[in-house]
């Protein structure tokens, strides 16, 4: 048999050996997959179950804690009947708005803000009381400011939570940029690079990581600050049903929000794997699944 032959049968079994190994290792994951699912649907079963079951037996009173079922009937007849209000679809789409625009202005101007006082130690220095001082009053002594000042309408509603959203985004983008290479800033220079090219392609990117992780906790902030003082939207809606003894009505409404945050979860998750496609995947992110 010739040398050739000899490497070929080599390179076809490693070759096989690889595709087995490819193999095992797809299996292993689809069954870590269904593994985590089954333990998903599992622990919901158990919560929601055992909640229909105690408040059934009496052993949860029920006018306080409401029930699944409840729930499922309240939302049926929001969709069908619609709320007090008005369309719950008008009242997600109110709640929707007003937290968006919060959230969009609150991140622009924590992105801006942090980056520009990470930059200039100087500035941080003389604005950075003054932020601390603002972040320690309870924000809803600012959502009375801005209500009194702007009224109920949808402005006092969007500036209360692009408040509440600023100081989360600041904070992070502060502490990322503060966090950047320095050798790598100091290459950039030495080849060249004015400020804004510097903060566009070496600062903003290393601390990118850090303002995406707080959009993620960000956007149920924007969602808190429409429930002051609200005239429509599903602040209302849960204002309503708590003063009305409505506990189902209130787990209704709480339970479209947590499908709306989800939702601005999942988007956010997409941004930011578009975003740091560069990045390797963390283990640690990977085994949470978070």
């Amino acid at each position: 048999m010739s040398a050739l032959s000899i490497n070929h049968e080599i390179a076809s079994v490693a070759a096989s050996d690889e595709d087995a190994i490819a193999a095992r290792a797809r299996k292993r994951g689809q069954r870590h997959r269904l593994a985590v699912w089954a333990a998903r649907v599992a622990l919901f079963v158990f919560i929601f179950g055992g909640w229909q079951l105690f408040t059934h037996l009496k052993i949860v009173d029920p006018f306080f804690y409401g029930q699944p079922t409840g729930i499922v009937t309240q939302l049926r007849d929001w969709v069908e009947h619609g709320t007090a209000y008005g369309s719950l679809w008008l009242q997600i789409w109110t709640t929707m708005k007003e937290a968006l625009l919060g959230f969009l202005y609150g991140v622009v101007a924590g992105v801006i803000v942090g980056v520009l006082l990470g930059q200039v130690p100087f500035l941080a220095q003389v604005v950075g009381p003054y932020i601390k001082v603002l972040n320690a009053i309870p924000r809803i002594v600012l959502g009375s400011i801005f209500t009194v000042a702007l009224g109920l309408g949808t402005t006092s509603k969007v500036l209360l939570a692009a408040v509440l959203v600023f100081f989360v985004v600041f904070f992070n983008a502060f502490q990322g940029v503060r966090e950047v290479d320095r050798n790598l800033i100091a290459n950039a220079r030495v080849l060249g690079a004015s400020r804004l090219q510097v903060t566009r392609h070496v600062v903003l990117p290393s601390a990118l990581t850090w303002i995406i992780a707080s959009l993620h906790v960000a956007f149920g902030f924007a969602i808190v600050g429409e429930f002051l003082g609200s005239q429509k939207g599903l602040g209302l809606v849960i204002a309503t049903s708590q003063n009305n003894f409505n506990p189902s009505g209130v787990f209704a409404a709480m339970l479209i929000i947590a499908i709306v945050a989800l939702t601005a979860e999942g988007l956010i998750g997409l941004l930011e794997r578009r975003l740091l496609a560069w990045r390797p995947p963390s283990q640690t992110t990977e085994a949470s699944g978070i």
